[in-house]
């Protein structure tokens, strides 16, 4: 048996790190959804790895760096491009195909220049390349702002993204009408239960009468939100708190098991086996002083609510980007958890802290027939190339 080499480019989007294609790069077998291409993509990332380590792949061990990313020219009217991410399990033996990753969105249209599936036509040689993107997980329209220099994508810049050591340029997304998520399991409403705040029954995790406060929304990335204070935190912790916490990574996943059960995500608690993508919970406080992981002092003044996601079983060392859209979304919405959180008023942006600092999202709700809905979250995150030319796999 020989291995088989696949064109590839491992490439940082924000702060994920993930494993790219061409659709058409792809062995036949694995260019339609199954189990070869699942089987493909885990032996890539090195998956599944009982010691957790992923050494004999291309994954990183945590959940911002065990993705991969298949990217294929897109038939759709006003779309260059249909974009698949696949959150390879480190551990267990899946492909999670459930939600989209909004960090490696960023990555996306440099990718798509690159490899020339955009239309030449629409490329400028300096400038701005506004490329069209179609999430295929979500089936969602993004709009990725390119920045472009003598033909080609300008990756160095100025531009600082926290949770990321190096600067790079700035790449600006537009997250269209994130809300009525259609990926897997989805209600299609933003708030699946028709409320802003609901109470999830709990038993067996140590709650008040087994019971706790979440908004439920779906903005993103199926995400819940509850207050710290109700679950025992300060809004400040950083992963070292957490993470090593065995019983604190268990009630957590509890929690988000009840709150997927609440969303119509799953018919039954044993589902969330093999759902480690979606849904996303996170804590949120109001704001205080604390020190970020890289041990920088971020103060009261620089944030207007602090938040904490947890993203495959652990404490996400920043925010995840379609977390990041869920954010801005709450916020927008009178009500909801996060909203009051802020300051109780309703917030066309929001600046969030995390574990590596800062975030700034924008998003403008409304309501329609009595719905909530928003037309567009935007946010920048930056991408680079960090390796390009084939990854080998056994045959």
């Amino acid at each position: 048996m020989k291995q088989i080499k696949v064109p590839a480019t491992y490439m940082r989007g924000g702060t994920s790190k993930g494993v790219f294609f061409s659709l058409n790069d792809l062995p036949e077998a694995a260019r339609v959804p199954g189990v070869a291409r699942d089987a493909l993509l885990m032996r890539v990332i090195g998956s599944p790895d009982p010691y957790g380590k992923q050494i004999d792949g291309m994954g990183g061990a945590t959940s911002s760096t065990s993705k991969t990313v298949i990217v294929a020219k897109s038939t759709r009217p006003g779309h260059d491009v249909d974009y698949l991410f696949g959150q390879v399990g480190i551990d267990k033996a899946f492909v999670d195909w459930s939600g989209n990753c909004g960090n490696l969105t960023s990555a996306v249209g440099p990718f798509a220049i690159a490899h020339g599936l955009v239309d030449p036509a629409r490329v400028p040689r300096d400038g701005e390349c506004e490329v069209r993107i179609f999430q295929a997980n979500t089936g969602k329209t993004i709009i990725a702002h390119v920045p472009m220099v003598d033909g080609e994508v300008q990756e160095l810049g100025d531009f600082e993204l926290d949770g990321v050591t190096f600067p790079a340029a700035e790449i600006r997304l537009e997250f269209l009408d994130p809300g009525a998520d259609e990926g897997e399991g989805a209600s299609g409403a933003m708030f699946p239960t028709g409320n802003v705040v609901d109470e999830l029954h709990v038993p067996g995790i140590g709650l008040k009468d087994d019971r706790v406060r979440a908004t439920l929304i779906n903005a993103g990335i199926p995400t819940i939100f509850v207050n710290a204070s109700d679950i025992g935190y300060t809004g400040t912790e950083l992963q070292d708190a957490i993470n090593g916490d065995a019983a604190a990574l268990a009630r957590f996943e509890t929690l988000r098991a009840h709150g997927a059960l609440k969303m119509g995500l799953i018919r039954s608690l044993d589902e969330m086996a093999s759902r480690q993508h979606t849904p996303k919970i996170a804590f949120v406080a109001p704001p205080q002083e604390y020190l970020n992981s890289a041990g920088k002092t971020v103060k009261v003044g620089d944030v207007d609510v602090l938040v904490r996601a947890m993203s495959m079983g652990k404490l996400h060392h920043a925010m995840m980007g379609t977390a990041a859209v869920a954010i801005g979304t709450a916020a927008a919405v009178p009500g909801t958890l996060v909203c009051m959180t802020a300051g109780g008023s309703p917030r066309d942006a929001v600046r969030f802290g995390h574990p590596s600092g800062t975030l700034r999202v924008g998003a403008s709700a409304e309501q329609r027939d009595g719905e909530w809905t928003v037309t567009k979250a935007v946010m920048s995150r930056s991408a680079r190339v960090l390796m390009s030319g084939q990854v080998h796999v056994p045959g």
